[in-house]
C-alpha cells in the first residue's frame, strides 16, 4: 500500500447509549497512514477508549464507518479472525494468563493461527528477546515485575505482526523507566514494520513522541 493511501479511515463515527442520550462518540472523522504513530488525547471519558474499541471490532458503532486497507469493518463476518490477522491490542492492564509462562502467553496468538510448535516458540522467543525478557521466558506473570509483564503484553500484541496497534493507556501503570521502554518499543514497531500505532494517553511524553495527536472532548474531535 502506498504511503499516500490511508491504512485507516474513520468517517462520521458515533457510539450512542440510552437511545442517544449518552454520546460516547459523536461524528468523529479522520484518517491515518501505515507507519504513523498517532496519540489520542483528551480528558477521561472523552471517547478515546470507545474509539479504539470500535476500530478494534470490540463494539459496534451507532452510525458511521471504519475502513482498514479499504475494507469496511461492517463487512467483516469473523471479527476474531480479522483482529488476529490485522490488529494488536495493548491495554493499561497486561491481561496475562496467570497460569501460563510469559513465553506461553506471547505465543498464544500463534496457536490460534495454527502455527507449528517449533515455529511458535522460535518467534515468541525472538519477540521476548527484543523486549529484553529472554531470562524471564519461563516465569509466571506473578513472578516478574509490572514493567516486565507490560513488556510481555507488548510482545504478545506484536507477535502476529499486525498492521494496526491499538494501545489504550499502555504506560498508565508504569514508572518512568518502563514508560520509556514501552513507548520506544511501540515506536520502533511502527517504524520497522510500517504499522499504524494509535495510542490513547494522558501522558505528555507519548503525545510529544507521536507523529501527530488527535484530541477528543465529549466524544467529538477538536479542530
Amino acid at each position: 500500500m502506498s504511503d499516500a493511501v490511508p491504512l485507516l479511515t474513520v468517517e462520521e463515527l458515533s457510539r450512542h447509549h440510552d437511545g442517544g442520550a449518552v454520546k460516547a462518540l459523536d461524528g468523529v472523522t479522520f484518517a491515518a497512514r501505515a507507519g504513523e504513530v498517532v496519540a489520542l488525547t483528551g480528558p477521561s471519558g472523552c471517547g478515546k477508549s470507545t474509539l479504539l474499541s470500535l476500530i478494534g471490532l470490540l463494539d459496534q458503532p451507532t452510525r458511521g464507518r471504519v475502513c482498514v486497507a479499504g475494507q469496511s469493518l461492517a463487512t467483516v463476518r469473523q471479527p476474531g479472525n480479522f483482529r488476529l490477522q490485522h490488529i494488536g491490542f495493548v491495554f493499561q492492564f497486561h491481561h496475562m494468563v496467570a497460569t501460563m509462562t510469559l513465553l506461553e502467553n506471547v505465543e498464544a496468538p500463534l496457536i490460534a493461527r495454527g502455527l507449528h510448535r517449533a515455529e511458535r516458540r522460535e518467534r515468541a522467543g525472538d519477540m521476548l528477546a527484543q523486549m529484553n525478557l529472554s531470562s524471564r521466558a519461563g516465569f509466571l506473570p506473578a513472578n516478574v515485575s509490572g514493567g516486565e509483564r507490560q513488556r510481555a503484553a507488548v510482545a504478545r500484541a506484536l507477535i502476529n505482526r499486525p498492521s494496526i496497534i491499538l494501545a489504550d493507556e499502555p504506560t498508565g501503570n508504569l514508572d518512568s523507566h518502563n514508560n520509556t521502554i514501552v513507548l520506544d518499543l511501540l515506536l520502533a514497531h511502527a517504524r520497522s514494520q510500517g504499522a499504524l500505532v494509535l495510542i490513547a494517553t494522558h501522558n505528555p511524553e507519548i503525545a510529544r513522541a507521536a507523529d501527530r495527536h488527535i484530541e477528543l472532548c465529549d466524544g467529538r474531535l477538536l479542530a
